[in-house]
């Protein structure tokens, strides 16, 4: 029997009422649409952290994507477990999740495709309070609007190697689009913290994930993953956006940080 994987953020991470959260986003949106990129995306890295301290990085990103409005019909969205331990790759059962927007259809179709592979499995306890991957939804449903279906892949104990055979099956063409959440460093202060992530957006921009050091990102496998597959394709990355939460929302001394980045071919 499929069931709904409700919200476990709304009115936390971003906002519970659907008219506000609609606002909120398009204005993150509208500020980001400055940022160009010379780059076509196939894939984006945004972060995931409540709004107030994230919100615009995520914009930067996703301003790329609204582009793709109408040719966008598979989304992958790969972010690291926070709520649990659990080894290699979790999908989801779920037929929908929803959001303060309305549902997103879950690809199980394509799920099945991954799930043969040893380091794949279906385990909802891994998405149930899971906020990494759910602060991207609004997002998307307001860059791509209902007509996509979505392949959500909690990441744990894994390598990058790993991660990159998952997304081969799934790789697709201009129709599928993958989404990697992850913040970057993680309570250090502001100067510490400016250099290392500055450190981390060279290492992406060089599509090197061996030079991705274990506290650079909490996402750091499926970034790692990507830039694998992404190198392997030839492919390019292009830095939208660098700050973290003591440019945004937080004091300076304990500092988290975010970028955005922006994957594919030259336009």
């Amino acid at each position: 029997m499929s069931y709904t994987r409700q919200p476990a953020v709304a009115g936390t991470f971003y906002p519970a009422h659907s008219r506000r959260l609609r606002e909120m986003v398009q204005d993150f949106l509208a500020a980001s649409k400055s940022k160009e990129s010379p780059i076509t995306p196939k894939a984006i890295i945004a972060p995931h952290a409540g709004y107030i301290y994230s919100g615009l990085i995520a914009g930067a990103a996703y301003a790329q994507v609204a582009a793709l409005r109408g040719q966008i019909t598979r989304v992958l969205l790969l972010g690291p477990a926070h709520t649990l331990y659990l080894q290699g790759l979790a999908a989801s059962s779920a037929a929908y999740f929803a959001t303060p927007l309305g549902d997103v259809a879950v690809d199980q179709e394509a799920i099945a495709q991954i799930l043969p592979l040893p380091q794949v499995r279906v385990l909802d306890a891994a998405h149930g309070r899971e906020h990494g991957l759910e602060v991207h939804l609004p997002f998307l449903q307001l860059t791509l609007g209902s007509d996509f279906k979505l392949v959500p892949l909690v990441v744990g104990d894994a390598d990058a190697a790993e991660v990159a055979e998952a997304l081969e099956p799934l790789w697709g063409g201009p129709e599928t689009l993958i989404v990697i959440s992850s913040d970057l460093s993680h309570f250090l202060d502001y100067g510490a913290a400016k250099v290392k992530d500055a450190a981390t957006a060279v290492a992406i921009q060089q599509l090197n994930p061996a030079a991705l050091g274990e506290n650079s990102a909490c996402g750091r496998v499926p970034i790692g993953g990507l830039l694998h597959a992404a190198r392997q394709r030839g492919l390019r990355t292009h830095l939208l956006d660098l700050r973290n939460s003591g440019d945004t929302a937080g004091p300076k001394d304990r500092v988290v940080g975010y970028g955005a980045w922006v994957v594919g071919t030259e336009s």
